[in-house]
């Protein structure tokens, strides 16, 4: 007998900055996941926080090829939890990129609804969407990283600026806490361009982090499952400017991605071990891509941070790093939507409901 079909409903768009980016990754999920066994329900999150729903067989084939074609936010407006409510038995894949839809936000309204979905809760979402709240538990586990400070943007005066430039003596970064795809990000080599750069970050977050600029290759590590999570062979990054910027991750598609990354033996276990680490250590489940700086002549690997709801597209690093392990597109949405339904059932029995 056929196993019963599943519907899978995919939530895409959001108010963030990302929005873009994420309709690009939800063309691609819906493309790519098996028309016998899913029924889709696509819906979508409008800039101005509206929702809309489509049955996805409506946009199956448009969009999503490497043109750069996405998905477009339409259809009826819905209220959030009705359409939620509607698709009973459904499984929810978010695909929300930064701030309300990365969070926890979202997490905490699919939890209320009590419905499975792809992905951390809501716990390991906001603590791995704020960069600087993940740091400190990175520096309490003990895991090697990059020197740093964050600062609510009151506490960044000129005199403020002045002594952490002083202090840190060297080229940084400036970054939104909660941001994601190098949104916001600038790398700045005197406390003139410091400023500046604090001021273009504080337009994405109240809380900053700076941090010294680590000359070393990005490796990142694909991390899949709940209670024992297992991590892909890794990937290397290399930006064809100063830094992976946004421009480099979706328009120029000028990086070099390497799959799998060119590392010894030995670097490969240690980097696996670590990324399967902080995501342990910051509860994560389902999926997240943990990010590596690799300094081969000074501290070794050090961690840059976690995403728990990585660029997924078939080009996109966390995928090509599982379709390198063994796991191909489809199946990596395969395994999700049962790591959704394993999660959810386990955490029924836990409440009690």
């Amino acid at each position: 007998m056929n196993a019963p079909r599943q519907t899978l409903v995919v939530l895409f768009g959001g108010q963030s900055a990302e929005h873009d980016v994420s309709r690009v990754t939800a063309s691609h999920v819906i493309r790519a996941a098996d028309p016998s066994r899913y029924d889709i329900i696509a819906v979508g999150i409008d800039r101005d926080g509206s929702w809309k729903v489509s049955p996805a067989h409506e946009w199956r084939g448009e969009g999503g090829r490497d043109t750069g074609e996405s998905l477009s936010v339409g259809g009826a407006e819905v209220e959030p939890s009705a359409v939620l409510r509607s698709h009973a038995g459904a499984v929810v894949m978010p695909l929300l990129h930064g701030p309300l839809g990365e969070d926890g936000t979202v997490q905490g309204l699919l939890e209320l609804l009590d419905m499975p979905y792809v992905g951390s809760g809501v716990l390991a979402s906001a603590v791995a969407m704020d960069k600087g709240v993940a740091k400190r538990l990175f520096a309490e586990a003990g895991l090697p990283q990059a020197r740093s400070v964050t600062m609510h943007h009151d506490e960044c005066s000129p005199r403020n600026l002045l002594v952490l430039w002083d202090d840190h003596a060297t080229d940084l970064f400036v970054k939104p806490a909660n941001m994601g795809s190098s949104v916001g990000v600038s790398r700045v080599s005197s406390p003139e361009e410091l400023a500046v750069a604090v001021e273009a970050a504080a337009r994405y977050d109240n809380w900053i982090v700076i941090e010294e600029a680590v000359r070393g290759r990005e490796i990142e590590v694909a991390v899949l499952g709940n209670r024992n999570p297992r991590a892909s062979l890794p990937g290397e990054i290399t930006p064809s400017k100063d830094f992976y910027d946004y421009e480099d991750k979706y328009v120029d598609d000028a990086a070099t991605l390497t799959v799998p990354a060119r590392l010894t033996e030995a670097q490969t276990e240690e980097v696996r071990r670590l990324a399967v680490h902080a995501y342990g250590l910051l509860r994560c489940e389902g999926m997240a891509r943990v990010d590596f700086f690799l300094e081969e002549d000074g501290r070794g690997f050090l961690i840059n941070e976690i995403n728990t709801i990585p660029g997924f597209t078939p080009i996109s690093m966390y995928p090509k790093m599982w379709e390198a392990s063994g796991l191909s597109y489809p199946a990596l949405i395969d395994e999700l939507v049962r790591l959704a339904l394993e999660r959810h059932t386990a955490r029924r029995r836990s409440t009690d409901r």
